[in-house]
């Protein structure tokens, strides 16, 4: 696995941000510690160099012009690392190398200062010797800085070790909580995967949700939910509508042959090509609703006018020897939805009207808050209350016109079909007599 496709995992990239965050961290924190502890440990070895300076100054006695110093006695410090000048003359001189001995004659005469020894861990404090208000000589005392390098590194050495021990327990706390956390993600992800197009039903069922992950499951299996049905729904709805464009197709057919069988007369050709015409325009007719259906799906919704559209519908439907009328227009009100659409959404309930009518059909128009109604009338013999919501189902009829009525039923379901996609509704009132109230938005 290349190194740029390891990095494609979100765990990987995780666990690599949190351990070159707190790399980083440490890195910060051991250089701040070694610089802490550095400036502690020379100002513990400035005191005892000073220290040790004031105890030898206080051995310096000046009688008569003349540097004495008096022997230590017994828990004084003692003079192996003191040098004692008067002026450029040694007084007192310890033992020590050349590098070191030429530094403390460099400090003769200066102020009080300190001074490292570079190669060799001494580290050098000059102070003047001071009689009755003047200098009379230079004190120099040494000491050895190598403790407190040696102290300084191991305790740097602890800190690296420390925070890599730190690191590790920390990189695998991470790894383990984020292999943990991403666990339920990862059966998703191969649920998922191996689910097929038939797999309607599997759901990730990770239980009741109680943290992200199983929020983002209950979710997405909801989600799952609405698209199996509304899959299950498409299906269906095909299936049916296949059905019904095969219905009058087969008519057409059969119309076709049975005329093409024998030689008929002028006025039985024109019997039969008025039944393929019939079907035909049926076929059309459902063929120009989908495709109103899909435009306006597609494009942003049109304008129509309520009348000019009750009015297209009542004059495009077929003679069925009961009068159909549009009551109480007004030209002012208009939908909004393209006006094929509207057509498309009413015909549907105006044809099943005139189909069960007996003597005439009423179309009434009227405005509904945000909403134009159309309510379809028909003396015909009704819809009981149980029937309320089953003849909008595809392939349903009402129990009035389950023994005569042509059709397949699939036209009160297209009709609520494409209200509600364009924001609207159909509804039938029971009762007596038919009343269906088709809902569609006002611009």
């Amino acid at each position: 696995m290349s190194r740029r496709r390891l990095f494609r995992d979100v765990r990987t990239r995780l666990l690599a941000i949190v351990l070159l965050t707190l790399a980083v961290a440490f890195a910060a924190a051991a250089v701040g510690f070694g610089l802490l502890l550095n400036r502690t440990t020379n100002s513990d070895a400035d005191k005892v160099l000073r220290a040790r300076a004031s105890a030898a100054l206080a051995l310096v006695r000046v009688r008569e012009g003349q540097i004495h110093v008096q022997s230590p006695t017994t828990g004084a410090i003692p003079d192996a690392s003191v040098w004692v000048f008067q002026g450029a003359k040694p007084v007192q001189g310890a033992r020590a190398d050349p590098e070191t001995i030429a530094a403390v004659q460099s400090l003769v005469g200066s102020r009080a200062r300190f001074v490292n020894v570079g190669e060799h861990d001494v580290r050098l404090y000059a102070m003047p010797i001071v009689h009755q208000h003047v200098r009379v000589g230079t004190l120099v005392a040494a000491i050895s800085v190598d403790p407190y390098e040696h102290v300084r590194n191991n305790a740097v050495r602890a800190a690296l070790a420390f925070f890599v021990v730190i690191l590790a327990a920390v990189g695998v706390a991470v790894w383990w909580l984020l292999r943990s956390a991403l666990r339920p993600v990862a059966q998703m992800t191969e649920q998922a995967s191996a689910w097929s197009e038939n797999d309607l039903d599997r759901r990730f069922d990770l239980g009741d949700p109680h943290d992200e992950l199983t929020r983002l499951a209950a979710t997405l299996d909801g989600l799952l939910d609405r698209l199996a049905a509304s899959l299950r729904h498409e299906r269906r709805f095909s299936a049916e509508l296949s059905h019904e464009l095969r219905t009058p197709l087969a008519k057409l057919m059969a119309e076709a042959e049975l005329a093409l069988r024998r030689p008929r007369s002028a006025p039985e050709y024109r019997e039969s090509l008025e039944v393929v015409l019939r079907n035909a325009q049926q076929i059309e007719r459902i063929v120009d609703t989908l495709i109103s259906a899909a435009r306006q799906a597609a494009q942003p919704q049109g304008v129509a006018s309520a009348l000019e559209v009750a009015e297209g519908v009542v004059a495009a439907c077929e003679p069925t020897g009961v009068g159909v009328a549009v009551l109480d227009g007004n030209p002012t009100l208009r939908v909004g939805v393209d006006r094929d659409l509207a057509e498309g959404i009413l015909r549907p309930v105006v044809e099943n009207a005139c189909r069960y009518g007996r003597s005439e059909v009423q179309v009434r128009i009227a405005r509904d808050g945000s909403a134009v109604l159309f309510a379809v009338e028909d003396d015909g013999p009704g819809v009981s209350a149980d029937e309320e919501d089953s003849i909008f189902e595809p392939a349903v009829r009402g129990s009035a016109g389950r023994a005569s009525a042509p059709g397949a039923g699939l036209g009160l379901s297209l009709a609520r079909r494409l209200a509600r996609a364009a924001s609207g509704d159909v509804t039938v009132e029971p009762g007596p007599h038919g009343r269906f109230v088709v809902r569609l938005p006002a611009a």
